[in-house]
């Protein structure tokens, strides 16, 4: 097998909702926890002990970054694994309710999990209808108001994952503790890069994951509010108070409570950079629509998260743009990084009501905090470059889905 090696000094990587890169002081860390700290947390020895420390520590960091106790932070291995402990967890619990409602916007990790949990247990799913990409609220607020006693679980992302829309979740959840329904919300493409209060917010369960912020793949955590019973989904060794069994990943809970510290010092420090970073998306977004009319923002009517455009390209496939774009030195994504190869347009743009033509040639471009002005000029350049050669390429004749 032929491997293409690119280094990474030579690309315009645009991809960060994917993941981003590790930071020095995150590889750092991992490196220190396999030379140094190896020892499994759960035994009562001296080096046992001291990797117990470090996993603390980084519970305490993540804690700060979200604005929680670390006793309401659950580790996990990511993203996927903390939505579907959120609502595996939550079903059949308190008064048996059976009922989850979330919305066709959301990542598959909670919108295929809900499927799979009412398939599997008979569960009721219920869709709330969207409203520009984000759930509308007063359509959730009618759910809640006829059915509360019977739902066990409402989930909303904060920030969608494909657009960046950014839902009113300090609303959903005051309306879900007003009635007594357990919120989730998925928070992935969230903290870390926004400012985070959960002493403020009324969210009872929140999935977060460290490569989202400059951390390694592979470690997450589960916000679980204090008092807020949620069964667990691995059972065995009792770790993670009972919460999650399994041995606890010190290289990468390390490299995460670093990540969370990293983070917290950037938006305490930094939040001037929130606001460039927005306006650098804008430029690029501005850059493109200006010398490509045939181009549309996906959720650009909507608030949106500072790391993340969406821009679909009518008659042209998304795949053909990307794999063009990584030829050229551009790295970014058609939709989701994780569904990416399939033929089908995305479920998240056709739930917003985008065409199947338009959502066939959506590209997401997506920012990290290290993203420069240099970068995306010369990224919109490369851009306009290549939906230019493809465009002329494609047949005169509408292209139909």
């Amino acid at each position: 097998m032929v491997q293409v090696r690119i280094e990474s000094s030579q690309l315009i990587y645009l991809d960060n909702n994917a993941t981003t890169q590790p930071a020095e002081e995150v590889i750092e860390a991992v490196e220190k926890a396999l030379r140094e700290n190896w020892g499994n947390p759960s035994s009562v020895h001296d080096f046992g002990r001291s990797a117990r420390h470090t996993v603390e520590e980084a519970r305490e960091e993540v804690a700060l970054l979200v604005g929680c106790s670390a006793r309401e932070i659950v580790f996990t291995s990511g993203g996927t694994e903390s939505c579907n402990l959120a609502l595996r967890g939550s079903l059949g619990g308190r008064d048996n309710r059976t009922v989850i409602a979330t919305a066709r916007t959301e990542h598959s990790a909670v919108r295929e999990c809900a499927q799979a949990c009412a398939d599997a247990t008979h569960s009721e799913l219920v869709w709330l209808p969207s409203a520009g990409g984000s759930v509308d609220v007063g359509a959730c607020e009618q759910l809640l108001k006829s059915r509360a006693d019977e739902i066990a679980l409402v989930s909303v992302m904060w920030a969608n994952n494909e657009t960046g829309v950014i839902a009113p979740i300090a609303q959903l959840a005051s309306l879900c503790r007003q009635y007594g329904v357990r919120f989730h919300t998925d928070a992935t493409q969230w903290v870390g890069r926004m400012p985070t209060d959960l002493a403020t917010v009324e969210v009872d369960l929140l999935t977060l994951s460290a490569h989202k912020f400059h951390g390694v793949k592979g470690a997450g955590a589960l916000y679980c509010r204090r008092g807020t019973a949620t069964r667990p989904v691995l059972v065995g060794g009792g770790q993670e108070r009972g919460m999650r069994g399994g041995t606890e990943d010190v290289p990468g809970i390390a490299a995460l409570g670093v990540a969370a510290r990293l983070a917290r010092e950037w938006l305490t420090h930094t939040s001037h950079e929130q606001s460039t970073l927005t306006q650098l998306r804008d430029h690029f977004e501005k850059l493109i629509t200006a010398a490509f009319p045939a181009a549309h923002v996906v959720g650009c009517e909507m608030p949106r998260l500072w790391s993340t455009s969406n821009i679909a390209f009518a008659q042209l496939q998304a795949e053909a743009v990307v794999v063009a774009l990584s030829s050229a030195g551009v790295c970014a994504s058609a939709g989701a990084a994780c569904s990416t190869g399939s033929l089908e347009p995305s479920p998240v743009l056709v739930a917003m009501g985008v065409s199947r033509e338009l959502a066939h040639g959506a590209v997401r471009f997506s920012l990290s905090r290290n993203t420069t002005r240099h970068e995306i000029e010369s990224a919109a350049r490369i851009v306009l470059d290549v939906v230019g050669r493809l465009s002329q390429s494609m047949p005169k004749t509408t292209v139909r889905f």
